[in-house]
């Protein structure tokens, strides 16, 4: 490694490189295309950019170029890497839709040596002839199995046909397995050698993988509580934003502090809302998989799973949000009684164990770690283990008293009917 590089690891912190991380590095630096596979967490990121950062030369035009699938994850990605090219005098530009296109069209002009960005906006300025790729000798396509899907896949092939004639070096990294990644090389025209360490990674921390019991019509409920439990706080992930938006709308009404992250947002209340998560002004992060894809939230306490996903693959991408580099975390699975007895055979299968989880006296529990259980049904309306059932409260009667009152009613009636009597045969005698 760099001497610079060096340097600098040790003051971030960093007592030695990842498994990935020593994988790649010889092959990333002497010019191999490779495919690297590492959980979510595993330092993928620097992976990638210590190796061909220092391949690249300052003043000699865009030479290294990162490609991810949406807006938030490149942005983070250029915040990492632009830390490390600064020791290097190396200029780092970010390309993504949703931005200004002027304001990048003016960072374009001061020649970076390195571009982070989404397909689509950097095809688009390619193909205008803004974008120049003539020096580019290394293409990093993060979350690959995301990117190389439909329009993706050809965005990304195009966006290569830019680069010069000469063979480039490509760069895949992904946390899951794709079918495309057996044809790597039919569809971009190199050799790609496959390095896969997630059997011997060990950087995620523990991570609980709870299944909460909730029915359906209380899971926002759930979702209230979560959030008032001591140092909570999550990502909550939703298969619709209808559904998203609906329930965000509850949650402020009962004045839960909550935001949103949804892939129609604009760029600037994307970044707002996950900077409010990381400074712990809101307790929720209400998102969909689209718009979550490649967030790195340090220290995120938990994801929770309103709508649950349905592969395995899918889960995979969302629970590697919390648990990284060593960290604790929990991901929370709310369901009925029938749709977690079927989820958690999807785990097991998956290789997960998780564990039943209940909310009891303000804090999440493993249903073996609660005492005493209440005679309540729902585990979400256990708030004591002391509840007792509300008894109505026996009222006493005075019976002297309601017989002497029914006695003179009766007597009353009696004489009226009398009179009554006495009434019709005195007019009969006028």
């Amino acid at each position: 490694m760099d001497l610079k590089f060096q340097e600098f690891f040790k003051e971030q912190g960093y007592t030695q490189q990842t498994i990935i991380q020593q994988t790649v590095y010889q092959p990333l630096k002497a010019g191999e295309s490779i495919l690297g596979l590492a959980p979510t967490g595993s330092g993928k990121t620097l992976a990638y950019t210590l190796p061909l950062l220092e391949n690249v030369v300052p003043a000699q035009g865009v030479q290294l170029m990162i490609v991810a699938p949406s807006q938030e994850l490149a942005a983070q990605l250029a915040t990492v890497i632009r830390r490390w090219a600064a020791l290097k005098e190396l200029k780092v530009t970010t390309l993504i839709g949703g931005a200004n296109v002027k304001r990048q069209l003016e960072k374009l002009k001061k020649k970076p040596e390195v571009i982070v960005g989404t397909p689509g906006r950097m095809l688009e300025l390619a193909d205008a002839k803004k974008l120049k790729l003539h020096h580019l000798h290394a293409v990093v396509f993060d979350e690959a199995d995301e990117l190389l899907t439909d329009e993706t896949l050809t965005a990304c092939r195009a966006l290569l046909a830019h680069a010069p004639g000469r063979q480039v070096q490509l760069s895949f990294f992904s946390a899951t397995t794709a079918d495309i990644f057996q044809q790597l090389e039919h569809w971009f025209g190199v050799p790609i050698k496959t390095y896969d360490v997630r059997a011997q990674d060990q950087t995620q921390g523990e991570v609980t993988h709870y299944l909460l019991e909730t029915p359906t019509r209380k899971r926002t409920e759930a979702l209230r509580r979560l959030a008032h439990l001591e140092g909570f706080s999550a990502l909550v992930f939703f298969k619709q934003v209808a559904v998203l938006e609906e329930v965000a709308a509850k949650l402020d009404y009962q004045k839960v502090p909550v935001a949103t992250l949804e892939g129609q947002s604009r760029q600037q209340e994307r970044q707002r809302s996950l900077e409010q998560l990381r400074q712990g002004k809101i307790k929720l992060l209400l998102t969909t998989d689209v718009a979550a894809r490649g967030l790195d939230i340090q220290q995120l306490p938990a994801v929770v799973n309103y709508d649950l996903p349905a592969d395995i693959t899918i889960y995979i991408h969302r629970v590697g949000r919390t648990g990284r580099m060593g960290a604790q975390g929990a991901v929370i699975n709310l369901g009925n009684e029938h749709v977690l007895r079927t989820f958690r055979q999807l785990l097991r299968a998956g290789g997960y164990e998780p564990v039943q989880g209940e909310l009891f006296g303000g804090k999440l529990l493993k249903a073996n770690e609660v005492a005493a259980k209440s005679e309540l049904k729902s585990p979400l309306d256990r708030t004591s283990k002391n509840v007792k059932p509300r008894t109505s409260k026996p009222v006493k009667m005075d019976n002297s008293v309601s017989l002497k009152k029914k006695h003179k009613g009766h007597k009353k009636r009696k004489r009226d009917q009398l009179n009554k009597g006495k009434r019709r045969v005195s007019k009969k005698i006028q």
